[in-house]
């Protein structure tokens, strides 16, 4: 989700890459899960986010969509994101300790918090959101450590290629016909979510497969 705003009034106007020391460790969220509440439908979901959670759990995308996550429409794409609970306004997967309860499997966008993503023309940096975590007992680790994800070259990469992807949709959905549109977000949605990924196989091979398919799409 694109974000119209000056970094520097959500930030301290840095820029950091995953190498980079940042201070954004917060006591390991203890009696806290103000980030897991009221989210709304901003916690959108990426290929490998679901990857992870239907291999981590053992189960598929539509499984995950009944319960768990819903779709909305992200600048012109149909995407999945975490769905709050109606009841409580909080993740859907937050357990009653105010724990989340797939956070060896969270999503990417979890993973970041509070830093964020800002992209140029060739790549992205991470920048801290200075104003999103309440906890005044702030610590400092690498970028990379707080990501805890594997292959992080390969991560950042693929992650640059979705977002650019994405943009290269959005630039031209809005010119297509409405039946053309709906093709195209089916073609989304069905190469990159619902159509199931081998979990023996690497995630990464199987995303630049089927990247290819849509680009044909979108010709």
């Amino acid at each position: 989700m694109r974000r119209e705003i000056d970094i520097n009034e959500i930030s301290d106007g840095k820029l950091y890459t995953a190498n980079d020391l940042v201070k954004v460790v917060c006591n390991d969220c203890k009696g806290c899960s103000k980030c897991c509440t009221g989210m709304g439908e901003s916690i959108i979901l990426d290929p490998y986010d679901v990857y992870r959670l239907c291999s981590g759990l053992n189960t598929t995308f539509e499984v995950l969509l009944a319960s768990y996550l819903e779709l909305n429409v992200v600048d012109g794409t149909i995407l999945p994101n975490l769905k709050m609970n109606k009841e409580t306004n909080a993740c859907s997967f937050l357990n009653n300790e105010g724990r989340c309860s797939v956070h060896s499997i969270r999503p990417g966008i979890c993973r970041m918090f509070p830093l964020g993503r800002i992209y140029d023309e060739e790549s992205f940096k991470y920048f801290i959101q200075v104003y999103e975590c309440p906890s005044k007992n702030i610590g400092k680790v690498k970028v990379k450590k707080w990501l805890d994800t594997p292959d992080l070259i390969k991560y950042e990469k693929y992650i640059n290629d979705w977002h650019r992807l994405l943009k290269r949709i959005e630039e031209k959905i809005y010119s297509m016909e409405l039946d053309e549109q709906k093709k195209i977000n089916m073609a989304i949605l069905n190469v990159f979510f619902i159509n199931k990924y081998d979990y023996e196989k690497d995630f990464y091979a199987q995303f630049y497969e089927r990247i290819n398919t849509v680009k044909k799409e979108l010709k």
